[in-house]
Order: structure tokens, then C-alpha cells, then sequence
């Protein structure tokens, strides 16, 4: 009996470490392949679409570093976009309004530069715009969401372009922090679903997206936004 009972505890303790490293390996996996998509330092690993830049080339460049931030002074317009391209991920961005809080916004799926307006590329919207984070706004791509007609308004005159109704609004109000605090937005795509949460808060969820993949790319619009963290991890599922 006395051997039988050591065997089994002994066959717990095995099993019972078998688990922890299983555990911790998994942790320390995920950990591994979430990476920072700002180093920080320079802008390396991104490129800047400014329309400004075409007929003056001396226009300042809208974005930057400065004390350790990815810095979108708001003017002139424009885009800093991936120079690669990612699917199927967790996107998660730290950013606040420098000063008079106004317009921004992080797009996924981006393609073609200046579809829109010889300015926006390609891409679904997820708007930083202060009291409107996390909006999906259609950028020649589209997606779909529950009670479509209700948040996006007539079914006739939705589009992804010109005067069309390109906007679906988020879910809540008041989930952005106080001006001048550092706000949260996640935003998980997965095959055509694209789901995003601001400061904890569930705000929005679209499906049927037409785009699967692309690059993602930060505004210059018109706004000074400070980003600390922009952080980019592979996933299989949506969180719930």
C-alpha cells in the first residue's frame, strides 16, 4: 500500500510538472512572437505616403520620434504605413492626444495608397477620432456588422467611396480616457472579422470584410498623437 501510494504521488508530481512547463512554454511562446512594430528609436520597418511631399518636397515630415514616441504631428496629411504586410493578428496600440484632442485613426488591410481622395489607402478604418474610437470607417473595402441599416443608415447608400455612407459607429460612449491620458485600442482581424476594444470595452465587430490582409498604417490628420506602444501578435482565434 505504502509503494502504491508513493507511486502515485510520484506520478502527480510528474504529471503536475509536465503541465507548469507546458504552461509556461505556451506563455513564453506567445510571448516570443507578439513584437513591437515601433523599436523606439527610428521609423524603420515603416514608410510615409504624404501628398504634401509630391509639390514640396521640403514640407516637413508628419511623423517622428521624440522621447521614445512614434510622434503624428497631424499636418501635413498623410499616412505612415508597414512596409510589410500581416494577417490574422492582435494589434495593440497605446496613443493620447498631445494637445487640443482632434482626428486619427489606425487602418488595417492596407493596400493601395491614395484610393481615396488622392489621400487614404485601401484599407478599413478604426477610428482614433477623440469620442469616436473605435468607428470602422470603409475605405474602398468594406465590411459588414450586426444591425447594419441601424448604425450605418440606408442600405442604399452605403459605399466605400466618395459621398457614400462609409462610416459604422462604435458600440459605446465613454470609453475613451480623460485628454492628455494614454487610451488602449486592441484590434484583432481574423480571416474577414476585425474586432476592436478600446480601454477594455468591446466597440465594435465587423465580418465579411473584403480584405483579409494588407499593411497597417497610422494618420496624420490633422491632430498631434503620441504613440508609446504599438505591439503586433499572430493569432488562431478572437478573443471573446
Amino acid at each position: 500500500m505504502f509503494i502504491l501510494k508513493k507511486t502515485i504521488m510520484n506520478n502527480f508530481v510528474v504529471t503536475a510538472s509536465v503541465v507548469a512547463a507546458l504552461f509556461f512554454t505556451s506563455v513564453s511562446t506567445l510571448q516570443a512572437q507578439t513584437k513591437s512594430l515601433f523599436n523606439g528609436k527610428d521609423l524603420k520597418g515603416w514608410h510615409a505616403d504624404v501628398p504634401e511631399h509630391d509639390k514640396n518636397p521640403n514640407a516637413i515630415n508628419p511623423f517622428l520620434v521624440r522621447n521614445g514616441m512614434l510622434v503624428s504631428l497631424g499636418t501635413p496629411g498623410g499616412h505612415l504605413i508597414t512596409d510589410a504586410s500581416y494577417q490574422n493578428y492582435r494589434l495593440e496600440i497605446e496613443y493620447r492626444f498631445a494637445g487640443k484632442p482632434g482626428n486619427c485613426g489606425a487602418l488595417v488591410h492596407a493596400s493601395t495608397p491614395r484610393a481615396l481622395y488622392e489621400m487614404f489607402p485601401k484599407s478599413i478604418e478604426v477610428q482614433m477620432m477623440h469620442q469616436n474610437a473605435g468607428d470602422f470607417w470603409c475605405i474602398q473595402e468594406d465590411i459588414v456588422v450586426p444591425d447594419m441599416e441601424k448604425r450605418r443608415g440606408p442600405r442604399e447608400k452605403w459605399g466605400v467611396n466618395g459621398d457614400k455612407l462609409r462610416r459604422i459607429p462604435n458600440l459605446t460612449d465613454g470609453s475613451e480616457k480623460p485628454v492628455g491620458e494614454w487610451n488602449k485600442m486592441t484590434i484583432e482581424c481574423l480571416n474577414d472579422s476585425v474586432k476592436v476594444w478600446v480601454n477594455g470595452d468591446f466597440v465594435n465587430f465587423g465580418y465579411n470584410a473584403t480584405a483579409r490582409k494588407g499593411q497597417i498604417a497610422l494618420q496624420a490628420e490633422g491632430s498631434e498623437v503620441e504613440f508609446r506602444k504599438v505591439l503586433l501578435t499572430p493569432i488562431k482565434k478572437l478573443s471573446e
